[in-house]
């Protein structure tokens, strides 16, 4: 095997498109592995540690184009670079005789349609900022979906959305359903009258799918972005989001998700949620449920819990005070939690006896940092010591977030992996070469992935994992067991039922919970005398 590799100077491509050449060349006769990303520092990280960081590309800059390839001679490397020119230069169809010009400017597909009130802005995080104003300035809401936004311009775009009106979702918004319309990544659900406001885009896929394959419906699935209920932005748009279902008629019950709010946006949350007779259901993960509890919320400890009560309160709505809405709604759940509990239990018993000798760890993958956060803590009841790259205390940071220790979950989505590539629900490429990479250290027990489907996601992701599952096992031999959620619906492109269908046939432990998989994946490690 020879490795060699060029750099084109200053010629950016976006990651998606770079995502699907490095696939296509990859197809290639005689290329083992390749590499098509721009030169950022994170690209070079995840290029050594793939075995494809060259000795010349360390005078790479960001806006460089790196460009590895692996093959077994000259002759394939050659044509896999040959090849590579073709597909960068593909220029993308002309549009059919009559179709309308696409906008090339906000003020183009403005004026292109006159009844458009909302912008969903995904360009470089250097430009975004000064568009989404534009879009706020011409009365637009705006979901932002891009990220590497300044804090200060972050909080001065929601304090202009704030005083003319107007949502600011974002920056780093992945998800929002509004009026029925799935937004970025987002999932087919049904219509319906539970409303949600949510500082995390794949806690919010989660609870708005259960929430649909449990039998309910969404009337709007607000995102705000991460930083939103943090000190320095105070919740502003959290606070917005809220107001506008307290006020909304379609909307009966109201479901709130993020990681616990800084304390004075929490005490602004309660007394705006005081101001409402509608049932309001909290889950603020890795928060002190007695502080939501105190504020008249009923709090939940995981996405599922706080689905399932939001489901249940809904179907009393109005009927009832809130308050014993939620009391009922809150004893129906925990007899279903108390049931399911056993039966996962149970389950992680059966396939903790096909684990191989010696093997006595976790090594979690996640493409949803929502997912990450959850299955930590649930993995910190059940086995105590939990790594990553986002971990729930500073002292169980990673010090390369390349390198597992002991039982480690990973967040594949934070900012690290991403520059300059695409999210990894798109692209599957860094986390297959992880599964396969972990499976060969002979500690390892469990792999544990989440799946998420929908809109913007990958399209056929068994195609991706189900190859790397299986060369995963080959590598490691006997004794490694896979353990997988699912995220979507029936309706969504992928379908839930046959991405669920096609990982258990493949011998992976699928569920449609990513809590139930994170407590089959943590009991597992209990029964072969794993940590705590």
């Amino acid at each position: 095997m020879i490795t060699k590799g060029i750099i084109k100077k200053g010629e950016y491509f976006d990651s998606v498109s770079l995502m699907n050449t490095a696939k296509e060349l990859g197809k290639l006769k005689g290329v083992a592995d390749c590499a098509v990303v721009m030169g950022t520092k994170e690209n070079r990280s995840i290029l050594q540690n793939s075995g494809l960081l060259l000795p010349e590309f360390d005078k790479s800059g960001d806006a460089d184009l790196l460009i590895a390839v692996k093959a077994q001679d000259e002759a394939a490397v050659s044509a896999a670079l040959e090849k590579l020119n073709s597909l960068l230069g593909r220029k993308k169809p002309a549009a059919s005789a009559g179709a309308a010009p696409r906008p090339r400017s906000l003020d183009a597909a403005v004026e292109g349609l006159p009844g458009a009130n909302l912008a969903l802005i995904s360009v470089a995080g250097r430009y975004a900022g000064a568009l989404a104003m534009s879009a706020l300035r011409k009365g637009l809401h705006v979901m932002l979906f891009s990220d590497n936004i300044s804090l200060e311009q972050e909080i001065k775009l929601k304090q202009f959305g704030r005083g003319n009106g107007l949502l600011v979702m974002g920056p780093d918004c992945g998800t929002a359903i509004i009026n029925g319309v799935p937004l970025a990544f987002a999932n087919v659900v049904k219509r319906g009258t539970i409303g949600m406001v949510a500082a995390a885009g794949t806690g919010l896929q989660e609870v708005t799918c259960i929430v649909s394959n449990e039998g309910g419906g969404v009337s709007q699935a607000i995102g705000t972005g991460g930083r939103d209920i943090k000190k320095d932005v105070g919740g502003i748009m959290f606070l917005e989001g809220l107001k506008a279902l307290i006020a909304d008629k379609e909307t009966k019950t109201i479901l709130l998700v993020s990681k616990p709010p800084y304390p004075e946006v929490m005490k602004k949350i309660s007394a705006q949620a005081a101001k409402t007779d509608k049932p309001v259901v909290a889950v603020f993960l890795g928060g002190d449920k007695a502080v939501a509890q105190k504020a008249g919320l009923a709090a939940a400890s995981d996405l599922k819990e706080a689905a399932l009560l939001a489901l249940h309160a809904d179907a009393y709505a109005g009927k009832k005070s809130a308050k014993a809405v939620l009391s009922t709604a809150a004893k129906t759940v925990q007899a279903r939690l108390l049931s399911d509990q056993k039966k996962l239990k149970s389950e992680a018993k059966k396939l903790s006896a096909k684990v191989g000798r010696g093997r006595k760890y976790v090594r979690g993958l996640f493409s949803g940092g929502t997912f990450c956060t959850e299955t930590q803590l649930i993995m910190k009841d059940l086995l105590g010591e939990v790594y990553s790259n986002v971990p729930l205390s500073a002292e169980l940071k990673l010090a390369d977030s390349l390198k597992s220790v002991k039982n480690t979950v990973i967040d594949l989505g934070e900012d690290e992996f991403t520059v300059g590539r695409p999210h990894p629900m798109i692209d599957y490429a860094l986390r297959c070469k992880r599964i396969i990479a972990e499976a060969q250290n002979k500690d390892v027990a469990v792999i544990a992935l989440d799946v998420v489907l929908g809109y913007g996601s990958h399209g056929d992701p068994l195609s991706e994992l189900l190859p790397a599952i299986e060369k995963a096992r080959k590598g490691a031999g006997k004794g490694i067991v896979f353990v997988a959620s699912v995220t979507g619906t029936d309706a969504d492109p992928q379908s839930r039922g046959r991405v669920l269908e096609g990982l258990r046939a493949a011998g992976v432990a699928a569920y449609g919970f990513n809590a139930d998989a994170a407590v089959v994946a943590g009991h597992i490690i209990r029964f072969l005398g794993g940590a705590k």
